[in-house]
């Protein structure tokens, strides 16, 4: 182990020290005034799982997509494989990937990606996109969802599932998590989260409901009822049954649903019929998802399984995907809800994706597909990519926070230039804010910034983010006609800043930046010469950007920022 540890460390070293002597190739050119310039974004992840695991030719490495990539749906066109995930109140919404082999996974687009069809305005970071649901019916995908606290429920469709997508149409029910599933009869039903008939009984007394679909008009009709109350067994008083989903095997109609809240108690649940209006009995032996009743101190745990998909192979195999979390601490993760893939195993009729003691696995015996290549943006797995910048639009692994209203950003001479704007990161606004997700716990992320402020108190630089109130920012602040380094915290106490003067740094000079994710601790760097880096802060609590303490339902992100300090 001390072994390892030395040779990463070495790597670190000799990969910072490279990474900066290459930036300096470029030439140093003052912004525009009001300007960040990015010449690069790298980000570096070292799990300790993955250095001690070695899959096989014929393995693949769980979890499939790492980071924020919670509540996923999928999809099978013939060979293709589409799949899907809840993007709240990050721009654009809808991440869209394709693969052949349920493996390897190619970002392909966006499904909401025009300001017309997403409205974030001053929403909350956890508000926004919950759990779409992707299906497909005669040349047309289908993809249903919710903009909690916007629109509310809305279908969309495409001939192409890159695109472009329709502008929403919205449709008139209470509730969450709808999820569209197509008969072999051509008609069509919607199911989802919703209020019970009545008082609820109890506290997350929830019920899945269920109503015919026109695919024409994209409206919902017939009467609506409730095929299921509560969860598998109402006299247990199961909580937040959500995320249906329904399909058909074996001469039943099959519906899955989550059960038991997204934390730790989550859970997935099965129930089946003989007809597609119900009714839906539960199987004796659910649930068929948990990690629940697993020892929490087990080394490398996945927890808070459930909110799965299942979809079955051109070849007869059947697989799911699911969420669930890998906390560097108890019940401590920054990195969200993240996607897994497992084989669904049939008992007695049953669909059963783990069972037992059985832990998920870091690494399984890969779907018998013919394998593609991997994507030139990898998804999980230790992992090194670095962004120099060098085309005219953003790699679509990068988000915004709510929906942009105007053109802050745009590329020149391989760098991303950020316009300051008075849009903070700590209100619900709209800023200048550009982002990728923390895909490890172990990590490092490294920028180049030049920048040159116009006022007192505008600023630049790096920011670590959970929420509007749960944050870390590092990087240069104009004070008293001098461009300082500044460290500021973000948490529920209020922002507290830590100041560094450092005279010769002017809007010529390149700063790097650095921020290394040890688990529950982040430190934070800069450096204005190569290989000469400076400690602002070491220790920092990692633990204030988790769900734990921050709430919510999103992981962090790591993004460069500008900041004005007052209107121009």
């Amino acid at each position: 182990m001390k072994k390892r540890i030395i040779i990463r460390l070495c790597f670190l070293f000799i990969s910072s020290t490279v990474l900066l002597f290459s930036c300096n190739t470029k030439e140093n050119k003052t912004p525009p005034e009001g300007y960040a310039a990015f010449d690069w974004f790298e980000y570096q992840g070292y799990d300790p799982i993955y250095e001690s695991l070695e899959p096989g030719p014929d393995e693949y490495l769980n979890p499939l997509l790492a980071g924020f990539y919670p509540d996923p749906s999928i999809v099978r066109v013939k060979e293709d494989y589409y799949l899907i995930h809840s993007s709240f109140s990050y721009y654009p919404g809808i991440p869209v990937f394709h693969s052949e082999d349920l493996v390897n996974w190619t970002q392909i687009g966006h499904v909401l990606n025009r300001p017309s069809q997403l409205n974030l305005d001053n929403l909350g970071i956890s508000r926004g996109i919950f759990a779409p649901a992707i299906s497909y019916n005669q040349g047309t995908f289908y993809i249903v969802c919710t903009v909690v606290d916007g629109i509310g429920n809305f279908v969309v469709t495409a001939k192409d599932p890159a695109g472009p997508w329709s502008d929403p149409a919205v449709l008139s029910f209470d509730g969450i998590d709808p999820s569209l599933f197509f008969d072999e009869d051509g008609r069509a039903y919607l199911v989802n989260n919703g209020s019970p008939d009545g008082e609820p009984l109890y506290d997350g007394h929830r019920a899945i409901w269920f109503q015919e679909f026109n695919k024409d008009s994209l409206k919902l009709i017939g009467p609506r009822k409730i095929i299921v109350n509560g969860g598998v067994d109402i006299r247990e008083k199961p909580v937040w049954i959500e995320g249906p989903h329904l399909f058909r095997a074996n001469g039943y109609y099959y519906l899955i649903a989550a059960e038991g809240g997204t934390g730790v108690n989550h859970s997935e649940v099965a129930f089946r019929s003989e007809n597609v209006q119900g009714p839906y009995l539960p199987w004796i032996k659910n649930p068929i998802l948990t990690q629940r009743h697993l020892d929490p101190k087990r080394p490398h745990p996945v927890t808070c399984t459930g909110h799965a998909d299942i979809v079955k192979t051109q070849y007869g195999e059947w697989w799911a995907v699911f969420l669930a979390c890998t906390p560097y601490k108890d019940d401590f993760y920054n990195t969200g809800r993240q996607t897994f893939l497992l084989p669904v195993t049939w008992i007695n009729g049953w669909p059963s994706i783990l069972a037992g003691e059985n832990h998920v696995p870091y690494s399984h015996t890969k779907p018998m597909l013919q394998e593609q290549p991997k994507a030139m943006i990898p998804l999980n797995g230790n992992f090194t990519y670095r962004d120099d910048f060098a085309d005219t639009s953003l790699a679509m692994i990068y988000n915004m926070i709510r929906t942009p209203r105007e053109k802050w950003y745009y590329f020149e001479d391989g760098k991303l230039m950020i316009k300051a704007r008075n849009e903070a990161i700590d209100d619900i606004s709209q800023p200048s804010f550009v982002g990728r997700r923390q895909q490890h716990n172990y990590c490092s992320v490294i920028a180049s910034l030049q920048y040159n402020p116009q006022n007192e108190g505008d600023k630049a630089g790096m920011v670590a983010f959970q929420n509007e109130k749960h944050y870390y920012f590092l990087g240069l602040k104009h004070i008293a006609d001098s461009l300082c380094v500044v460290l500021e915290t973000g948490s529920s106490e209020g922002p507290k800043e830590i100041t560094l003067s450092k005279s010769n740094i002017n809007e010529n000079t390149a700063v790097y930046l650095k921020i290394d994710a040890r688990g529950k601790y982040y430190d934070f760097y800069y450096a204005t010469e190569p290989d000469k880096w400076i400690l602002v802060m070491e220790d920092a609590d990692a633990t204030i950007l988790s769900t734990h303490k921050a709430g919510g339902f999103v992981g962090a992100y790591f993004g460069l920022y500008a900041c004005a300090a007052e209107d121009l």
